[in-house]
């Protein structure tokens, strides 16, 4: 048998990112990346139940929501730190993955991405995305930008989160916080969205962007005036364009492209990977920053990611920070080793990048 509020404990301790609940397997924890072994004893199918218990409470939506779906997006509150918590099936057994909210948010500055992003939340209307993959620290980036305009703007932030993650205070503006789901605020991303256009918001948060329809309701609130910030599950600020189009039929790829050129600011796309020592997690941003050149790649009738990457290489003046500049500086500065960036990229682009950090230390020469 295994203590559950145990495995919470250590999670938290030791500072985990997430904690994975399964049948036949210790308890385990991701802690740096690394996944790690529990402390505790091999989880039980009786192990199991009981967590689903501690977990659902006997929410009768909530239960009857994973058996009709055999899957659940919810949150656990333990000892004040918020959880966000998902459960799947295996074998007919239920597993959890639970991802551990911190309470403190860091400063938008220790995050290690560019001001330039914090500078577009001052636009008055348009489209802000934040991307990345799983683990990325999208969550963390969104949220800091959230507390940043909230300490420094008066603006009415809306945001739509399935589930809702950090817990903002209202400061110097009003926040809204609404969670998405079955038996929650709003039912769907599209249905939040299109209410949002009657709640007087300035600023309209997206927890992610799934689909065409989330999509357009977002670009029908940001031609309307208002600023909307949102995430994708993408790897890189070319890819995420490319899965914005394909998010169309062929007929309706031109417009979307030309809407997207007009009312699309910026993209950074980020990933975590493991500092040189090993002892921490270094922020790795690419940043699109959508001037002239990237809206004339945009609109074009044939997209081109390799031509958007340029365009973007050729954009650095603008704020644009290429994926090649950013490892290329980490690797400068000995966050990085240059066998580690070399991981983040094709091999066909080592001798770029080699390039470009001999470049960048020239130039800081």
């Amino acid at each position: 048998m295994i203590d559950f509020e145990k495995v919470l404990d250590e999670g938290i301790a030791n500072d985990a990112s997430d904690i994975h609940i399964i049948c036949g397997l210790k308890p385990v924890l991701r802690i740096k990346k690394s996944l790690v072994p529990s402390k505790e004893n091999v989880v039980t199918e009786e192990d199991i139940y009981t967590v689903y218990d501690y977990i659902v409470k006997g929410n009768v939506i909530l239960d009857e929501k994973f058996k009709d779906d055999r899957r659940l997006d919810t949150s656990l509150i333990y000892k004040g730190i918020r959880m966000r918590v998902n459960i799947s099936n295996m074998d007919g057994i239920p597993l959890f993955t639970l991802r551990i909210i911190k309470n403190t948010l860091p400063a938008f500055e220790e995050l290690g991405i560019p001001d330039v992003v914090r500078q577009m939340t001052y636009q008055p209307q348009g489209v802000i995305l934040v991307t990345g993959k799983t683990n990325s620290g999208k969550s963390t980036t969104l949220n800091a930008l959230i507390n940043n305009i909230n300490e420094k703007q008066n603006k009415k932030i809306l945001t739509l989160e399935a589930p809702v993650e950090y817990k903002h205070k209202s400061k110097k503006s009003i926040i809204i916080q609404k969670e998405v789901g079955e038996g929650a605020d709003s039912l769907t991303f599209v249905d939040g969205v299109r209410n949002a256009l009657r709640e007087d918001c300035d600023i309209l948060v997206i927890g992610e962007i799934r689909d065409r329809f989330t999509m357009e309701a977002a670009i029908d609130m940001a031609e309307s005036g208002h600023l909307v910030i949102g995430t994708l599950h993408t790897k890189s600020c070319a890819e995420t364009i490319d899965r914005i189009i394909n998010f169309y039929d062929f007929s309706d790829q031109a417009q979307i492209k030309y809407l997207m050129a007009a009312l699309l600011k910026i993209v950074v796309s980020q990933r975590l990977i493991k500092s040189a020592d090993g002892n921490d997690l270094v922020m790795v941003p690419e940043v699109m920053v959508v001037d002239n050149i990237v809206a004339g790649c945009l609109r074009k009738e044939k997209f081109s990611i390799s031509e958007l990457e340029d365009a973007v290489q050729g954009s650095l003046e603008k704020g644009s920070i290429s994926l090649l500049n950013s490892l290329a500086s980490l690797v400068i500065k000995g966050r990085i080793t240059i066998d580690q960036a070399k991981e983040q990229i094709e091999e066909k682009n080592y001798t770029a990048l080699e390039r470009t950090i001999s470049n960048l230390k020239m130039h800081k020469g």
